[in-house]
């Protein structure tokens, strides 16, 4: 039998092999390089950004990213990106990532031009995207969560609770968003040690630092994180361990289009050179090292991740601009701007309390108790109202609150004069931004404050434009932390 068959098995492995090789030297329609999501992202480059004038950089909303504490918009990535953004000679605009998933369709589509949080560089995600030189190094490690009765334990006991080898999840679950570069570690991990580690998917709305704190409290058995994050989020919750390495040192970075190549090799040079700077590192240890403030923020009650809170007077705030008609989170940034909610701050010219009132003003708005912030934030209202009400012409709402504010900074008088010099440079009276604030800067000079139409000469016109212009940019931030209600 065996025989018999053999010729007949010969003559079709020969058959078989013969149509292969047809197969195989046949011309290919498609070409093997070509990648459909690179392919249709948009041609958006330097070019593109420059013309634009604006930076917009896609961000997490996380205790070292970006958020907000005691009125000021902080974070590690938000530093860099206004260093960037100045060097760059561009407006900074910042969209807070809603979903971790869909990050690189956002950059694809154009949306952003730059995800500037950190993440690992690796080869699957270069299909879609291309990283930026590496912001630093850092590796995964195993998050997990000591018995809750721990400090009564003796360490050896202790130590039989934990995980001590990445070999010991084998037939355990691990929690972790799917489309992140932990996931995919912890598929590799498996193949390496040969067995199976089960992954529990997370919503990807979630960032790193609340897995941590899923896990603090009990709600997953164990996640992964780089170990920068996981020490500093870790650094107020002793019931977490996190001495487990999943892997080797990986480049943590940014995110940019595979067609962005100017713009891709402008970022590269300028991070290449604020690496060697120490502002750098003062920077870099200020969110991933410094445990004691850390944890001095995520303790204050006017920490955006913790509290739909500014300062200590915000009852207040609000119940002054709900009587002028005014946003109170936009009242709140002008308070900050005026004295950082420090009711004993005083300028060098004399300006005093949380309003930063002048003295002989205090006096016509029946200020009594200058150093009171009750009667500063009363009395400091109502001359913002004054100056609101002198603009009553001016239709558009965001540019008579910006004429306000001007005037309560600089002086009604000169914001009159800067009208009436734009007027005279064919410039819109009514509008601030581009008219009006280019002219108040220009009452700087003689041959501008010199002209017979300038009632009240000379100002310092860069103060009153920094100061509309650092309240609305505050201001923007609290609309992304804080609620109107």
């Amino acid at each position: 039998m065996k025989t018999t068959l053999k010729p007949y098995l010969l003559v079709l492995i020969a058959l078989t092999i013969s149509s292969c090789r047809q197969q195989n030297t046949a011309p290919l329609d498609v070409d093997p390089d070509y990648n459909p999501i690179v392919a249709n992202s948009v041609d958006r480059d330097l070019e593109d950004i420059k013309k634009d004038g604006v930076l917009r950089a896609l961000v997490v909303y996380s205790s070292t990213s970006y958020f907000l504490y005691k009125g000021q918009a902080m974070g590690f990535e938000y530093e860099l990106l206004n260093i960037l953004a100045d060097h760059l000679n561009l407006e900074l605009d910042l969209v807070i990532s809603n979903d971790l998933d869909s990050e690189f369709e956002v950059l694809n589509r154009g949306d952003v031009d730059l995800i500037a949080h950190g993440m690992t560089i690796t080869n699957q995600r270069k299909w879609e995207v291309d990283f930026t030189e590496h912001l630093y190094l850092t590796k995964q490690v195993l998050v997990q969560r000591k018995p809750d009765n721990y400090r009564q334990m003796s360490w050896s006991t202790l130590q039989k609770h934990l995980i001590h080898d990445a070999i010991e999840l084998i037939d355990d679950t691990v929690s972790i968003r799917k489309n992140s570069a932990y996931y995919e570690r912890i598929l590799s991990l498996s193949n390496e040690i040969g067995g199976e580690i089960i992954v529990d998917t997370l919503d990807s709305k979630l960032t790193t630092p609340e897995i941590i704190d899923m896990v603090a409290e009990g709600k997953i058995k164990y996640t992964v994180a780089d170990e920068n994050l996981a020490k500093i989020n870790a650094s107020n919750q002793p019931i977490l361990n996190i001495d487990v390495p999943i892997s080797f040192s990986q480049r943590i970075a940014w995110v940019t289009r595979t067609k962005s190549v100017k713009f891709r090799e402008v970022v590269d040079n300028w991070i290449k050179e604020e690496k060697k700077k120490t502002a750098y590192k003062v920077i870099y240890n200020k969110y991933f090292k410094n445990k004691r403030s850390f944890n001095r923020r995520i303790k204050s009650d006017y920490y955006s991740l913790k509290n739909n809170q500014i300062s200590q007077y915000d009852a207040h705030i609000k119940t002054h601009a709900e009587r002028i008609g005014m946003d109170w989170r936009l009242l709140a940034s002008q308070v900050y701007q005026e004295s950082r909610f420090d009711p004993s701050a005083q300028s060098w010219a004399g300006a005093k309390g949380l309003m930063q009132v002048m003295p002989a003003t205090a006096e016509s708005l029946g200020i009594k108790d200058i150093s009171d912030p009750l009667e500063s934030l009363r009395g400091g209202t109502n001359y913002l109202y004054q100056m609101y009400s002198y603009f009553d012409h001016i239709e558009d709402e965001h540019n008579r609150i910006k004429f306000a504010l001007a005037s309560y900074n600089c002086g009604y008088g000169h914001v009159l004069d800067a009208q009436r010099l734009a007027e005279a440079n064919d410039l819109n009276p009514h509008i601030w931004t581009g008219h009006v604030d280019q002219m108040i800067k220009a009452l700087s000079l003689p041959k501008h404050y010199n002209q017979p139409f300038i009632k009240y000469g000379y100002v310092r016109g860069s103060e009153p434009v920094a100061y509309v212009e650092q309240i609305f940019e505050r201001y923007n931030h609290y609309n992304q932390f804080i609620s109107l209600e």
